[in-house]
């Protein structure tokens, strides 16, 4: 029987990427975005049969992350938390607001979603639940501290669900991206991508494709004694 995964922010670069690897292993998916229509229609262009349904929601918001919620009515086999965005300034600088809406998008609302679907999971001894953290939550970065600090956040949730939820025959996990190719890092300009390419070991940035191959394999059998885990996918950066 096809499982049902929920890809909360299928439309960024790193997103997408893993729904179309599962799509292409034979999942049904539901597909989560927040902006970026045309991502989501291209997908259900192309797999109209496996994508079940689509949700546009702002999960910086408590009240859209409730109505979401609301809205999921298939039972779901795994979730992978996608989404986010990056905030660049001086943390002296930082309004309150953004700090507010970083931590709804990137903490309480993986949180909330989490606990909606823990226990059907927990009924039928089986389920995955996957985050896309960044190397920002292990190593910090000057200039991103509200983003470092609540994938620093994701990282301690992870670790520390994995071992509540273990017994119930769930995985929890993570996977730590370095410096991916996607538009969260075309703010850079060249000389500052060139410099950071040169402190990578394999001398290039990776692909949103790398990533999605971790993810399915996480959400194989294949992974079945992996539990708490923060997996880099950094090129030795």
């Amino acid at each position: 029987m096809k499982k049902t995964i929920l890809l909360v922010g299928a439309s960024g670069d790193i997103g997408a990427a893993i729904a179309r690897k599962l799509l292409n292993q034979g999942y049904q998916l539901l597909l989560h975005f927040h902006t970026n229509k045309q991502a989501i229609d291209e997908l259900c262009r192309a797999y109209p049969e496996s994508i079940l349904a689509t949700y546009q929601t702002d999960l910086s918001k408590n009240t859209s992350c409730e109505q979401f919620m609301e809205a999921l009515s298939f039972a779901i086999d795994g979730v992978i938390f996608a989404s986010g965005r990056a905030h660049y300034g001086l943390f002296q600088n930082t309004p309150e607001q953004t700090m507010d809406d970083m931590l709804q998008l990137h903490v309480k609302s993986p949180w909330l979603i989490t606990k909606h679907l823990l226990p059907s999971m927990i009924t039928k001894q089986e389920g995955a639940i996957i985050f896309i953290t960044s190397i920002w939550g292990e190593q910090g970065a000057s200039n991103e501290v509200v983003y470092s600090a609540v994938k620093g956040a994701q990282n301690s949730f992870v670790k520390a669900l994995a071992k509540e939820v273990a017994p119930s025959g769930i995985a929890v996990n993570a996977i730590s991206p370095g410096f991916i190719e996607t538009k969260m890092n075309h703010n850079l300009c060249t000389a500052d991508k060139e410099a950071t390419i040169a402190d990578i070991p394999m001398n290039r940035a990776g692909k949103p494709e790398e990533v999605a191959a971790i993810v399915s394999f996480l959400l194989s059998g294949e992974s079945s004694y992996i539990q708490g885990a923060i997996l880099d996918v950094t090129g030795g950066w």
